[in-house]
């Protein structure tokens, strides 16, 4: 293994880090364009974070109904010096691109792929390959499949997929160009040790870092994922010896939080029953232990997989009535980073489920992100130049603030904002 090239780490905002000018705060902060004069009448974000009109920039159209060209692809989706662009399909054809990359399918990341797309090839891992094709109808023609730690040379650079730990199918993206200059895109990550040691970040240095800084706050502190698995299946059998007639359920997107309730199943040896949109995407995965789980008859197994936004208490009461009397109460977990709390830290049996009548919903903080914590540790592979890929969120002070001592704290070098 080659020795590791150390050195000042430069922290860049994203202007900085492309070499264009930078645009005035007030400008950044209200979402106008460089060189544009903010005004007093300028949008504001709404309490929900959503800015007015945002659903409009992807193209489509506008209120009168009169077509609008997609906007420009940004330039933090591009991979300087390459042909290539990463989770950028919302901006039309993107001039000079021969190569469109997907980190994972999550549909913020993939959003602008429909099966009319023909704007060149789709590089993402098989199971993602898998997805795409399956659920978006796109041309095979297009999709093009990668397997992880295979070093790949596409338009003359080496390119390589590593194991994002994010949901199935999610890969880091790492770029080798032919001057030496090395690239790694993040996506969506959950950083560990493991990831931190992997060869290919630990053999020369990384020149430019894109990273997933979803939680980049102090304040959250995740235990390890196994620990809250842990957590779950024996918050569950306890409930299940109370009461045998338990309904245990628990929140996941379309893809991710497959651990926790196969974790469940294992230890209670349970079937798992899910509709059969979520079914036909299980089975898509490969992954025989989960295959010989998955259950078409709600009625026969007392481990339910629900939609994470469905479960509040009035839903699941009335989703409880749909089953004749087949269970007595509902045991819900949501496993996601959102419901952290300092109050509880790392220490999960401090954790106070919410319960009402016959149901009780506990918030377990199980994230397919990195803590802060994790993305420090992280950033010790010493890269020059950290771009942020929340974009959205880099507009306001406070995130600014911390992600800039983030990224120095971690440096031997100076940090520039």
């Amino acid at each position: 293994m080659a020795q590791k090239v150390c050195g000042p780490q430069v922290q860049k905002n994203l202007f900085q880090a492309w070499g264009i000018e930078k645009p005035p705060r007030e400008e950044a902060a209200q979402g106008a364009p460089v060189g544009a004069r903010a005004s007093s009448s300028s949008p504001s974000p709404s309490p929900s974070g959503a800015w007015p009109g945002r659903k409009r920039r992807w193209g489509g159209s506008d209120e009168n109904g009169a077509s609008r060209k997609p906007v420009a692809c940004p330039f933090y989706k591009k991979i300087p010096g390459t042909p290539f662009t990463v989770d950028a399909f919302r901006y039309g054809a993107v001039e000079g691109c021969s190569a469109y990359f997907l980190s994972h399918f999550h549909c913020d990341h993939y959003g602008g792929l429909t099966k009319k797309w023909c704007r060149g090839p789709i590089y993402c891992t098989a199971l993602t390959a898998r997805l795409v094709k399956m659920l978006l109808s796109i041309d095979s023609a297009y999709v093009c499949p990668l397997e992880l730690d295979t070093e790949y040379v596409i338009d003359g650079v080496k390119v390589t997929f590593l194991e994002a730990n994010h949901c199935p199918g999610a890969a880091l993206i790492h770029f080798r160009l032919s001057d030496g200059k090395t690239y790694l895109h993040t996506g969506d990550f959950r950083a560990s040790k493991s990831m931190q040691l992997h060869p290919l970040l630990q053999t020369g240095r990384i020149s430019l870092l894109y990273l997933d800084t979803t939680y980049c706050n102090p304040k959250y502190k995740f235990p390890p994922q196994e620990d809250v698995i842990d957590f779950v299946v024996r918050t569950a059998q306890r409930y299940l010896k109370k009461q045998p007639k338990t309904l245990i359920v628990v929140g996941a997107y379309s893809i991710g939080k497959e651990n926790v309730y196969l974790a469940i199943s294992q230890a209670l040896e349970v079937p798992i029953y899910t509709d059969a949109s979520r079914r036909r995407i299980l089975h898509s995965f490969g992954w025989p232990d989960l295959s010989k789980r998955i259950s078409s008859c709600n009625q026969s197994s007392p481990l339910h997989v629900l939609p994470l936004a469905s479960l509040q208490h009035e839903n699941l009461k009335k989703y409880l009535e749909t089953l004749d009397q087949r269970f007595l109460a509902v045991l819900a977990f949501r496993p996601t980073g959102w419901t952290f709390s300092e109050a509880a830290g790392k220490e999960l049996d401090l954790i106070k489920p919410s319960s009402r009548g016959r149901v009780t919903i506990y918030g377990v903080p199980y994230s397919e992100h990195s803590s802060f914590s994790e993305l420090r540790d992280f950033l010790k592979v010493n890269p020059q130049t950290v771009v942020t890929l929340l974009v959205f969120a880099a507009m306001f002070s406070n995130y600014r603030i911390i992600f800039f001592w983030l990224v120095s704290e971690t440096s031997k070098g100076n940090s520039h904002c």
